[in-house]
């Protein structure tokens, strides 16, 4: 896999932070940063792909019916 170099800065007990956590885990510093970063797009990525189904659905006219609702919260609120 290609890789490339991200400056960045941040608090400093964040680094303390990481440090800790990279010591205790074992790992480097960069391995928990790689790891916080892909989760974070992965997330990302997951998030705007409901979303843009959502709004497909929305367009369509796929909306859940009032009897639906209704009955949905008569059963939540038993």
């Amino acid at each position: 896999m290609a890789t490339g170099t991200l400056n960045l800065r941040t608090q400093a007990k964040s680094i303390r932070e990481l440090d800790v956590l990279a010591k205790a885990q074992r790992r480097t510093r960069t391995d928990l940063v790689n790891e916080a970063i892909a989760n974070y797009i992965e997330l990302q990525r997951w998030q705007m792909e409901e979303i843009r189904a959502a709004v497909q659905e929305a367009d369509a006219g796929d909306f859940v019916s009032e009897q639906e609702i209704a009955a949905t919260f008569k059963r939540l609120l038993r």
